[in-house]
């Protein structure tokens, strides 16, 4: 996955009660607010990235069947294969979003450059519960074993990369080193949004991405016993097969699509299923797009990470989109009404 951990950080409260038994409606293609109007070819492609990888009889009969269609005729691939159905399981939909950041940084440690990326050491991979973020980052564990990937300017840029999972080191010479998700220490995450909210510092209408950032950076001493509160600490490793116009690796170690990809909840999406997004808010999005992607904050039916892009950008656009909507299922014909109401 991108990232295990993204989004966590702009959950101020979380609740732990057990979700409603899911409910699964078949709905009509007509009660799609704005269906007619998207681009299925676009849909189609990046549903073509991944179909091919899934391995029930289903899919893999409509990913050959899908490659017979051209973008002009997607909208009636997927109408005559699939039906919509929404799955309920009483929450409330919530959409947000995460990118790949851009981090300036070098393949050798400098004066500027002294924040190490690492890969995962094998004891940690091998137990599972490892060394907390303070004792990774104070004590001498990783020291002389030639673990860093590279290192970074920002040790607050580095802990957001932690979270989304994945990024790109923009390098000296002008190229560039991707790193995607490693594995982690077994730490769980502690939000330190929610700290910041306990400490009185920040207000829960304030909590963001940038606003943290800030706050950090305002208060240099404080802002690096905060990141502490996290004991949750994210390895990568250095992923040099993905072509660099493309997105980074998803769930489903294929590259994911800017504005077509989500990461959803395998309990009540599999993964490579076309999803029918109705994104409400200050700017309704309504698109078709495609489950390629999880996360440890995506939990529910009607729970989506919406993947933005590369860059600062990017990363601004999906920090501040906090909406609520609908999420509406694609399904194979046979497996909407075979399957309905039992689990898929």
């Amino acid at each position: 996955m991108i990232g295990a951990l993204r989004s966590l950080f702009l959950v101020a409260v979380m609740t732990t009660a057990a979700s409603a038994e899911p409910t699964r409606s078949i709905l009509s293609f007509d009660d799609l607010d704005g269906w007619a109007a998207d681009d299925h070819g676009a849909a189609l492609s990046v549903f073509l990235n991944t179909c091919g990888d899934l391995n029930d009889p289903d899919w893999q009969a409509l990913c050959r069947v899908a490659r017979t269609y051209d973008a002009d005729a997607a909208r009636s691939f997927f109408e005559l294969f699939f039906r919509p159905v929404l799955v309920e399981d009483g929450e409330e939909a919530l959409f947000t979003g995460y990118f790949e950041p851009e981090l300036d940084g070098s393949k050798t440690r400098t004066d500027r450059f002294k924040y190490p990326i690492y890969k995962m050491p094998p004891e940690a991979r091998a137990e599972g519960l490892w060394l907390s973020r303070r004792e990774i980052l104070t004590g001498d564990a990783m020291q002389g074993r030639g673990l860093e990937i590279a290192w970074v300017d920002d040790p607050v840029e580095l802990f957001f990369l932690q979270i989304q999972g994945s990024g790109r080191v923009r390098l000296p010479d002008g190229s560039a080193l991707r790193v995607g998700y490693g594995g982690a220490n077994g730490h769980p995450y502690r939000s330190i949004g929610t700290e910041l909210i306990r400490q009185g510092a920040l207000g829960a209408h304030e909590v963001s991405a940038q606003m943290i950032r800030a706050w950090v950076r305002k208060n240099p001493e404080a802002g690096a016993e905060l990141l502490f509160h996290n004991p949750s600490y994210v390895f990568f490793r250095e992923v040099s097969r993905v072509a660099p116009e493309l997105g980074p690796l998803g769930a489903m170690n294929r590259s994911v699509t800017t504005m077509r990809s989500i990461a959803a909840d395998p309990a009540h999406t599999p993964l490579g299923a076309p999803v029918w997004v109705e994104k409400d808010g200050k700017t309704p999005l309504r698109r078709l797009m495609i489950a390629q992607d999880t996360g440890a904050a995506i939990k529910g039916a009607q729970r989506a990470d919406i993947f933005f892009g590369t860059g600062d950008e990017a990363g601004k656009a999906a920090g501040r989109l906090r909406d609520p909507g609908r999420m509406v299922l694609l399904l194979p014909i046979q497996r909407a009404y075979a399957l309905l109401p039992d689990e898929f």
